[in-house]
């Protein structure tokens, strides 16, 4: 939460505050200098990146196969949906009620069977760099009036202080790659080590007098001012501080958000959480998962109004449904991690209709893989490369398609291949004007080949 202190602020305490005594921060607002040439480059959209971290299965999730043998057919069965001939696994119930408002692709394929953060962060695709970060080299580090971040990351603990941290072991979110790390994503639980940049400190029991607070934040930003002239500071120095004074905080807050909204997003109450066996390993995630995938969809939503164009969610490692010591089965997975999920997502889907955003944000839900074709002898899944499931909603594409076809196995695609050039094409396109971007100069190699390798989804735009 935005917290202000009235103690008198000493240069060598100021510039300490988070980041600021280093020069992360200048160089963080640097890169609104793309987009100063041309202010066309950026659409006025927001991308909400849901990765199912561990690979999420494409038969239990939105291509059942009910015609293959038992031991490759979705084990929790099929749901009819809205779209006659559709189905979806039964855990869906509520996806399944609300597929003409969004569209899936049974024809994608990332093409590798290892655990990373792929597509998110790809070596062969991104050079190594976050998506948003090359989204944030074109568009800027922060918005522009707005001083939000462009490019964010959500892992449960911005929900949830006591949640495990972030998994970093299997591929870095927060990876950069050739840009630099001033398009970090910038992650409010602290995991990216920028939350407090964004605080203006104020005592607690003076913050009822807004007077007071004016007051104090005008003095403060006098001494910025001094600081400025008398100790070097340069001009994105004093950017970074205008940006600390935005009052950005608010955007991270959902508890301004109507109590009884903040209950439909809840998935904390969706399940007794005593009822999560301990005898899997990642016990702890699927209890984090369950308390907090709903609030963190919630302060995506809200980031996503107030200016930051790519929100990255992670599900933190729960989808890997080996029924092995560590993973669940894929019936009692989709349990703890497959309800939640059908929850939040209708959830913001159905917000984000009634608040006029269908156009505005895209949606964008997948893993790193899919699961293989031939459940194990546990009753789990193992890792796949050949075909993933793949949900997108909004962002001004067509909605209630289903996108390609899978084979008989749903091992490969079968037609209308779609790899992850053509998602991050897809994505790019809307949130960018790539014509213009194409006759700006000073476009990097890498973010070129992010934005240009692959071909925008056919059927969808």
């Amino acid at each position: 939460m935005l917290s202000l202190s009235s103690h008198r602020v000493g240069r060598r305490s100021f510039l300490r505050m988070g980041a600021l005594g280093s020069a992360f921060l200048p160089s963080w607002l640097q890169a609104r200098s793309i987009l100063s040439q041309n202010p066309k480059l950026v659409k006025d959209r927001a991308v909400i990146f849901l990765f199912m971290h561990g690979g999420p299965s494409q038969f239990e999730t939105f291509d059942p196969k009910m015609d293959a043998p038992s031991e490759i057919r979705s084990m929790t069965g099929e749901i009819p949906t809205r779209i006659p001939g559709i189905t979806f696994g039964s855990t869906f119930e509520k996806l399944a009620r609300l597929n003409d408002k969004f569209s899936i692709v049974r024809s994608f394929t990332t093409e590798n069977g290892n655990h990373d953060s792929k597509p998110l962060v790809d070596s062969r695709h991104s050079s190594g760099a976050h998506i948003g970060s090359h989204y944030a080299k074109v568009a800027g580090s922060s918005h522009p009036r707005k001083g939000t971040p462009r490019n964010v990351i959500l892992y449960p603990r911005a929900v949830e202080a006591e949640a495990m941290p972030a998994i970093m072991s299997l591929g870095k979110f927060n990876s950069t790659g050739p840009l630099g790390s001033a398009l970090e994503p910038f992650a409010p639980s602290g995991d990216g080590g920028l939350k407090e940049d964004l605080k203006i400190r104020l005592e607690a029991d003076r913050l009822s007098d807004r007077r007071h607070l004016l007051g104090a934040v005008d003095q403060w930003k006098k001494t910025v001012d001094r600081l400025g002239e008398g100790g070097g500071l340069d001009h994105f120095h004093g950017q970074a501080f205008d940006t600390l004074l935005a009052g950005v905080a608010d955007a991270f807050e959902i508890s301004r958000e109507d109590p009884k909204l903040i209950e439909r997003y809840d998935t904390s109450k969706l399940m007794d959480l005593s009822r999560i066996s301990k005898r899997w390993n990642n016990h702890e995630r699927y209890r984090d998962h369950v308390n907090t995938l709903g609030k963190l969809l919630l302060l995506a939503r809200r980031l996503a109004e107030r200016g930051a164009g790519f929100i990255s969610v992670t599900t933190n490692f729960v989808w890997d449904m080996h029924a092995d010591k560590n993973n669940a089965t894929m019936t009692e997975g989709m349990d703890y991690v497959g309800k939640p999920f059908d929850h939040a997502v209708s959830v913001l889907i159905r917000d984000l209709e009634a608040r006029g955003l269908q156009d505005k944000v895209l949606l964008v839900c997948c893993g790193e893989m899919g699961r293989g074709p031939r459940i194990n002898k546990k009753g789990g899944r193992d890792h796949w490369a050949g075909s993933a499931p793949l949900l997108l909603y909004g962002g001004g594409l067509k909605m209630g398609r289903v996108i390609g076809t899978s084979d008989k196995h749903g091992e490969q695609p079968e037609d209308m291949p779609v790899l992850v050039p053509d998602l991050y094409a897809t994505i790019m396109d809307r949130l960018l004007n790539l014509g213009e971007v194409r006759s700006t100069a000073g476009i990097p190699a890498e973010v070129s080949q992010v934005l240009h390798s692959g071909k925008p989804i056919a059927g969808l735009t």
